[in-house]
């Protein structure tokens, strides 16, 4: 019978196998969309980003608990995936 108090984790890594690095974030090109469009969602998201408190254009008001900074994070994201979409441009260039 094994110990309770014993917490059983596995085994070490080996130290001669090389580690796995994958990025998990692709380019929306990849999946099938067009780049400009990809840079067109960047730019509207980095507009949002610029202008979330004057109210002008907010789509959920910031003081609903929880999900009100949810399209400011929408926002992040379509120009978090405009600059990889730019960076794997300039890569397939090289």
């Amino acid at each position: 019978m094994k110990d309770p108090k014993i917490i059983d984790i596995g085994n070490p890594p080996d130290p001669q196998e090389e580690p796995k690095k994958t990025f998990n974030f692709r380019p929306l090109s990849s999946y099938g969309f067009p780049r400009w469009l990809v840079y067109l969602a960047a730019a509207a998201g980095f507009l949002y980003i610029l202008n979330p408190t004057f109210g002008i254009i907010e789509l959920i008001p910031d003081n609903l608990p929880i999900i009100g900074n949810l399209d400011e994070g929408v926002a992040f994201l379509l120009v978090m995936y405009g600059v990889l979409e730019l960076m794997e441009g300039k890569k397939d260039i090289d």
